[in-house]
């Protein structure tokens, strides 16, 4: 039997298309693979952390391009594990947000995008780090660390849930304040970007770029009730970095301190940490990405 040259990871719960549409995805997926001069083989993930497992075992086969058909969390399964790798990561995303498939230009459309992910070449990007986690879009405390949460235990995904879940969060959130570089910041939510949006084109940090060793940190300071819509507004057309509540700073690395334990998100993924201590830095020129 030929050996596998090109893996597809595909997470069943992601996004809202059914496994049964899932699976036409993946017949397409092989058919092309195999006109490309691939030997192609598809896997459903069956629970959390199986992407990574999955994407571990093809590093240690020599499988050269993983694609993934999943949302940002299965993409950070995976790409954390092809970090200083020579296997290259094609995305198809159908998750609820897809913020590194949009901040990169690639097809949103299932079909198109894994005929991108198949014939694509690859490019290197730059990843991050908070503590020992790995990240590829953003990840952050405050606000957007409660979302995150909360959104993460609806029973239903994509995008409407996450819009009520939002909303709801708004009028129960409290602002926190945070240590960096021993000045104390009252903020409404702090970010750390290294892809521009956290997905849905909603733009945080809209000069990010995800080749140029840098994170962006956003700080988002407390604001009246009344501002919120003109800011939702600045956040979609990226221009919320010209509102006079957020500063954005590009670093190497920032080490932020929390009023106790925290809790913050990765690429969109909620994490509760043990400690009130959280070290970022950018890990320049680390995956390979099909572009």
């Amino acid at each position: 039997m030929a050996q596998t040259t090109l893996l597809a990871i595909v997470n069943p719960l992601s996004g809202t298309a059914s496994v049964q549409q899932k699976q036409q995805w993946i017949n397409f997926l092989q058919k092309k693979a195999i006109d490309a001069g691939f030997n192609p083989e598809a896997v459903f993930t069956t629970h959390p952390g199986h992407a990574t497992e999955l994407a571990r075992e093809a590093v240690q086969r020599g499988i050269r391009r993983l694609v993934i058909i999943g949302g940002d969390g299965t993409i950070n399964e995976t790409a954390r594990v092809l970090l200083h790798t020579q296997t290259a990561l094609g995305i198809v995303p159908v998750g609820s947000g897809n913020g590194l498939a949009r901040h990169l230009n690639l097809p949103l459309n299932p079909l198109k995008a894994i005929e991108r992910a198949i014939n694509g070449r690859p490019v290197v990007i730059d990843s991050g780090r908070i503590n020992e986690h790995a990240f590829f879009c953003t990840t952050g405390m405050g606000f957007d660390a409660y979302v995150a949460r909360e959104f993460a235990r609806q029973p239903v995904r994509g995008l409407p849930t996450y819009i009520r879940t939002a909303y709801r969060a708004f009028w129960s959130y409290k602002p926190s304040t945070y240590e960096i570089g021993q000045q104390l910041y009252p903020l409404f939510s702090l970010t750390v970007a290294n892809a521009g949006q956290f997905g849905n084109n909603a733009w945080i940090a809209p000069k990010a770029n995800v080749a140029d060793g840098l994170l962006d940190v956003c700080l988002l300071k407390p604001f009246p009730r009344t501002a919120a819509g003109g800011l939702a507004w600045r956040l979609f057309n990226k221009t919320l970095d010209q509102s006079g509540y957020l500063t954005v700073q590009p670093v190497r690395s920032v080490v932020v301190k929390g009023e106790g334990p925290l809790l913050i998100h990765i690429d969109g993924e909620p994490l509760q940490l043990t400690t009130d201590t959280a070290t970022v830095q950018a890990v320049p020129s680390s995956l390979l990405v099909v572009k």
